[in-house]
């Protein structure tokens, strides 16, 4: 088992550095050093989150930082690193590993908070299969901008603390400009990093890899009579509670291969990531998910798929009785539904101003989701709508929804919370402003082209989503009627 109680004095910057994961076993990951770019520019530096990871914001807030955010200076004591993993990419098995990202070590706060620290677009490794390793400046800003929306609505993610412009070109279905991403993550373990381990059929690893990961995420399940059931339990635990806050902002991953899982419980890769706009269970954005797996509505499905993939390569340390190895993990399993409803329902209660439980209230919420599937309402504005106007009805409306919204009035008003309480507390469960797709890919345009002001104001709202935006904006608007449907891609 790795050690996780070092000390590391600070260096330059104020990092802390350790190596918890390079002192695994080497078959693990491979040691390589970014390469270098010709004009390292620093393009958008995260102050707040460097400032909460206790690193000197004001010493690598500079010009002369872009070459630590390249890869073209490591930082002292820094020890780069391609981490292997497998997975499941659209459901098809596949070897993989860090093809386009190095892991510099990982950074300890001033109160011991592990983070890993990785460089994502810093040029080729050994698992490339390929490709270039780099990354091109839009999707880079894409996923420093989501990333940090996604930690202020409250849900676990990575985070972003830099993107640096490289200066060469990126080239791919057109030429683009280059960029590195810094991204800050509880870790990069993941469904597919126990896939990798499992194809190679080495039990030995898999149980020092197994109890890394209980160790540095569910250290209090390390004492458990099974320990290998406790993790698989705590992991089903938080994807439940994460993928039901996904789904109570309206957000669509579109790419859930088991790669992309991180056993920590985040967030994590941004792709061709998007936000309902109408609200349809089917929604689907990505231009490569032809038969609509990552939809909308199929998530938490998806998440038990991926969970039982990890399951599977559990079961050698579950029990040396493989059936009955089966029977524990899959009990476990079954588990994922009902803890997905509870926080959903939890969610969607919240969202309403239930305060108290009544018989009727899941017939009053999956009323409510019908009618907004098919009227194709917009998901954030119907939610907002509610708190506004003192939650009475203004304009015009359609009588089923008329019809509906009494019935919600005369729930909230049978609870002892004045309606101005219900009403606030709404609002805090509600986003104003969500990252809506069109906005997101103007200022990726104006960033790209050498603009970067929509995209600060963008951030600016995103980082207060549940206060209301400035009067007249379009920070909360859907898209106009006519705008075509849109399309994310992974850009890699």
């Amino acid at each position: 088992m790795s050690d996780l109680t070092s000390n590391p004095k600070p260096t330059a910057g104020g990092w802390r550095w350790d190596h918890s994961y390079a002192r695994l076993p080497g078959r693990l990951f491979a040691r390589v050093n970014p390469e270098p770019v010709s004009e390292p520019r620093l393009v958008i530096f995260n102050r707040g989150l460097a400032e909460a990871l206790g690193l000197d914001a004001d010493q690598l807030d500079q010009p002369k930082a872009a070459g630590l955010f390249t890869g073209n200076q490591l930082p002292e004591g820094a020890w780069p690193l391609a981490q292997a993993y497998a997975g499941h990419q659209f459901g098809r098995f596949t070897i993989l590993g860090d093809g386009r990202a190095i892991l510099l070590g990982e950074h300890l706060t001033p109160r011991d908070e592990r983070f890993d620290i990785q460089l994502k677009g810093p040029g080729r490794t050994p698992y490339s299969r390929g490709g270039d390793g780099r990354a091109a400046l839009g999707p880079m800003l894409r996923e420093f901008l989501i990333s940090e929306a996604m930690h202020a609505l409250g849900i676990p993610s990575t985070r972003s603390l830099a993107v640096a412009a490289t200066g060469d070109p990126v080239f791919r279905e057109e030429t683009l400009p280059g960029a590195v991403l810094t991204r800050v993550a509880a870790s990069h373990l993941r469904v597919g990093t126990f896939q990798w381990v499992a194809a190679h059929q080495d039990r030995e690893l898999l149980q020092i890899v197994a109890d890394y990961t209980l160790q540095r995420h569910y250290p209090d399940r390390l004492a458990a009579s099974n320990p290998y059931v406790e993790l698989l339990a705590g992991i089903v635990e938080r994807q439940a509670a994460l993928i039901a806050q996904w789904q109570l902002v309206g957000f669509v991953h579109g790419v859930m291969n088991t790669d992309n899982m991180a056993l920590s419980g985040e967030t994590i890769d941004f792709g061709p990531c998007a936000f309902l706009d109408a609200f349809d269970p089917g929604t689907v954005f990505s231009s490569i998910d032809y038969q609509g797996r990552y939809a909308y509505g199929n998530q938490p499905d998806i998440a038990v798929w991926n969970l039982s993939r990890f399951a599977e390569t559990l079961l050698p340390l579950i029990h040396a009785d493989s059936q009955h190895a089966r029977e524990l993990a899959l009990k476990v399993l079954q588990e994922f539904g009902g803890q997905f409803r509870r926080h959903w329902l939890g969610g969607l209660r919240a969202k309403l101003g239930l305060h108290t439980e009544e018989s009727d209230d899941e017939a009053l919420i999956d009323d409510l989701l019908e009618w907004m599937a098919a009227t194709r309402a917009d998901f954030t504005r119907t939610f907002r709508g509610l708190t506004e106007n003192g939650g009475v009805l203004a304009g015009n409306v359609d009588l089923a929804f008329r019809a509906w919204h009494e019935r919600w009035r005369a729930r909230i008003a049978r609870q002892p919370q004045p309606l101005e309480e219900i009403l606030g507390q709404m609002r805090r469960r509600n986003p104003a402003a969500i990252p809506r797709n069109h906005l997101v890919e103007a200022a990726l345009v104006s960033a790209t082209h050498g603009d970067l002001a929509p995209f600060r104001q963008l951030l600016s709202v995103l980082s207060a989503p549940y206060d209301d935006p400035p009067t007249g904006s379009d920070f909360i608007h859907p898209p106009p009627p006519e705008t075509p449907p849109y399309r994310t891609f992974c850009g890699t």
